[in-house]
């Protein structure tokens, strides 16, 4: 399976990281070593000074498709999760500035978290999803799927242009403001609604 991820989903996430507006989907991957084995802490790379949580909408695909037109698009999941993109930002910034693959500060091992998934059939509208992210009890980011730039149907339409999209795949959808460090000790919790999806100690 792969992990695709959406960078620059959110307008408030662009502006707190003072990036530039995307004119399409900024897409980049995770291997499948970079999930966190289930019940196991995260621990912090020996090689970033500045790992930040980011909270995710998470998508997980169920039939094969390839230039899914979006009306079709909801045939081709029926599970919406939570996750965590966890990013090495001293060396993002760094790799930014080179020009070059963020890869080496957001898919080290451990770097993706994928908390648990509920039956879409759950959700009136997957277009007006509550979700947040709790470090040591405290909301530190919040987000609602209307907000996103890209809807996940548009989504799959656009990623199942170049990549084949596998059953198991998942589809990290981007992350709100509020992204920050994290510290040894800190335990972070994530929610969609008032329904817990995971909860993870750092190391």
């Amino acid at each position: 399976m792969k992990i695709i991820c959406i960078g620059r989903n959110y307008a408030d996430h662009i502006s707190e990281l003072k990036s530039a507006t995307p004119t399409e989907p900024v897409i980049f991957l995770k291997p499948d070593t970079a999930i966190l084995l289930k019940k196991q802490p995260f621990f912090i790379p020996e090689f970033s000074n500045d790992v930040h949580h980011e909270v995710e909408l998470l998508v997980r695909i169920n039939k094969i498709g390839k230039h899914i037109d979006q009306k079709f698009a909801h045939k081709y999941y029926d599970e919406i999760g939570l996750g965590i993109d966890f990013t090495a930002r001293d060396l993002q910034t760094e790799l930014k500035e080179k020009g070059l693959p963020w890869e080496k500060a957001k898919s080290f091992d451990g770097a993706a978290v994928v908390g648990n998934f509920l039956k879409k059939e759950q959700f009136e509208d997957i277009n007006n999803i509550d979700f947040s992210l709790k470090r040591n009890g405290n909301v530190v980011q919040k987000g609602n799927s209307m907000l996103m730039i890209w809807k996940i149907d548009a989504l799959i339409e656009y990623i199942s242009k170049y990549f084949t999209l596998k059953i198991g795949d998942i589809i990290f959808t981007g992350t709100p403001a509020g992204v920050g460090s994290v510290k040894a000790n800190d335990m972070l919790t994530g929610f969609i609604g008032e329904t817990e999806m995971f909860s993870i100690k750092v190391k």
